[in-house]
């Protein structure tokens, strides 16, 4: 049982170097998708992880990060919410 979490764990973590290249590249909607997807997939890793050791400190560390993602998510929104992403700014602020 404990060999198929870890496996389980490993494949996750292949899938992370693509989560962290669309979060240093691209624009702020897809760097936010990556951030949020990093999030996630770490999330699961570190629990995955905690079952196929048994050890609760990384159950711990995978639980504060699964709620602080979020926080870090509206952190990184408030900073794109001051500039419109897609709409020029005639647009964006009905003066079209």
């Amino acid at each position: 049982m404990n060999a198929w979490l870890l496996a389980t764990a490993v494949l996750l973590t292949l899938g992370l170097p693509a989560c962290l290249w669309a979060a240093g590249r691209g624009t702020a909607i897809e760097r936010l998708a990556g951030l949020n997807l990093a999030t996630t997939v770490v999330t699961a890793v570190l629990l995955l992880t905690a079952q196929g050791f048994g050890r609760s400190s990384f159950a711990d560390l995978g639980l504060v990060l699964a709620v602080l993602g979020p926080a870090g998510t509206l952190v990184f929104a408030r900073f794109l919410g001051g500039r419109s992403i897609d709409v020029p700014d005639a647009q964006a602020h009905g003066k079209a």
